[in-house]
């Protein structure tokens, strides 16, 4: 194929694949979903598992072997600036003195890497079996752990906006635990990578010593010479944009080129860029990043779309699924309501942000395409978590609506927390202000809930 068709069928490619994403995630706003639900989705079905169906060869006339790279450099790009945009925004500052925060952050992230460590080593045939000869082994028993362990920050502020819960107590206390446990989670994964499938110990070694020495030069040398580019008086936006994609796309390229992924320089590169005086994040230099990766983002969806392939799957692959969705759900849902009562939370309040905990959304689904990218897991696999990704995340709507028609409102916290903000599915806005620490309360609050 010529360089010329190539591109032909790459922008061709590019107006279905977002076209459909944008169809299907209006679709899914309306019967109460995030729009990430209908947009992963689409990628399903423009992939193998329905496309691939129709008769004529329609799926290998619009997604031809030959676009491929070109699709997965674009989602690639498209995973930088998202992931950028997350780091910007991560702020583990509110969890100093927020005892309700420090209990539902340990208890969503140490009791889903337990359980799905211990899935692995309790049902080690059925594993092996589903995971297309690839090793069982610690790499792969720590990978489960993180699998499990993941919330989706963007999607679960979608979801808290959409739902009346910002500025709520279960909205701000599952939102900042959300992003502690991602914060925690990421560095597992990190490990897992440089670890290698079949890594030795000198490479660990090498690889750990070139990633401590990326992280201190990101730290001490791009950190302030940034902050003194983008700092400089009279500054416009438009000189200080260039920098922060260049910084984003560097680290990412520097952690891809030691073994690790795209996603972790995009992290650390959102991580060490600059704020604003009073901490938050400045909405200037990041909207843009934010809205050239929410466009891309469609191309995400249908690479990973692409290696769902669900005609491929046993009777005992979905015996195995249902074991996934009970554990995954007992360890979001159920430790994350008893560390919120252990927090000394109303049990309907934690209760909710349980619920919220237990959303996956998008954050997984890079989760598991760096798993299958780095042969830590197989295609049948990666179908199953998949479908364990859509299944937490689709049941947080009607959970959070049944909870809600249960009782009272959820109340506010005590000193007023605006609105959060993270991921493409949600306008920027100020930081949460930390939540006060919760002490006795009635049961079901008493607050309004603010609308959005």
């Amino acid at each position: 194929m010529s360089s010329d068709s190539v591109i032909t069928h790459v922008v061709a490619a590019l107006a279905v694949v977002v076209g459909a994403s944008y169809a299907l995630g209006a679709l899914a706003r309306r019967f109460g979903q995030p729009p990430v639900i209908g947009q992963l989705f689409a990628g399903i079905a423009l992939g193998p598992s329905l496309l691939g169906l129709v008769p004529g060869g329609v799926h290998e006339l619009l997604f031809p072997p030959e676009i491929r790279p070109v699709m997965t450099a674009l989602a690639q790009v498209a995973l930088v600036f998202f992931l950028f945009a997350v780091g910007y925004e991560l702020d583990l500052g509110m969890l100093r003195g927020q005892r309700s925060v420090t209990t539902v952050s340990l208890g969503g992230f140490v009791v889903p890497m337990l359980l799905g460590a211990g899935l692995v080593l309790l049902l080690p045939g059925p594993f092996a079996a589903v995971n297309d000869g690839l090793p069982t082994d610690a790499t792969f028993v720590l990978y489960m752990a993180v699998a499990l362990s993941i919330t989706a920050v963007p999607v679960l502020a979608s979801i808290i906006k959409d739902q009346g819960l910002a500025g709520t107590r279960p909205g701000t206390v599952a939102m900042a635990s959300a992003g502690v446990i991602d914060a925690l989670s990421w560095p597992v994964l990190a490990v897992v990578l440089v670890g290698g499938v079949h890594g030795s110990a000198r490479e660990w070694a090498v690889k750990a010593a070139l990633l401590v020495v990326y992280v201190l030069v990101m730290l001490f040398a791009v950190r302030p010479l940034t902050a003194r580019w983008i700092g400089r008086s009279g500054t416009p936006v438009s000189r200080q944009v260039p920098v922060a994609v260049t910084v984003a796309l560097a680290s990412a390229w520097a952690t891809n080129a030691l073994g690790l992924h795209v996603i972790f320089g995009a992290l650390l590169a959102g991580v060490i860029m600059p704020r604003r005086p009073d901490g938050t994040p400045d909405a200037r230099l990041l909207r843009p990043l934010q809205d050239t990766g929410g466009l891309l983002l469609p191309m995400f969806f249908a690479v990973s779309g692409t290696a769902v392939v669900l005609d491929g799957l046993r009777g005992s692959d979905l015996l195995l699924l249902a074991v996934i969705v009970v554990a995954a759900v007992v360890g979001k849902l159920g430790a994350g309501t008893l560390a919120a009562r252990t927090g000394r939370l109303p049990w309907r309040e934690s209760l909710l942000i349980g619920v919220l905990l237990n959303t996956r959304g998008l954050t997984e689904l890079i989760v598991l395409d760096v798993g299958l990218r780095a042969g830590v897991i197989g295609p049948r696999l990666y179908a199953l978590l998949v479908v364990m990704a859509l299944v937490t995340t689709a049941a947080a709507g009607p959970l959070i609506r049944l909870l809600r028609r249960s009782g009272d409102e959820p109340s506010a916290p005590r000193e007023s927390t605006p609105e959060i903000w993270s991921g493409p599915e949600a306008a920027p806005g100020p930081k949460a202000a930390p939540v006060p620490d919760a002490g006795p309360l009635p049961s079901g609050g008493g607050g309004a809930v603010p609308r959005s």
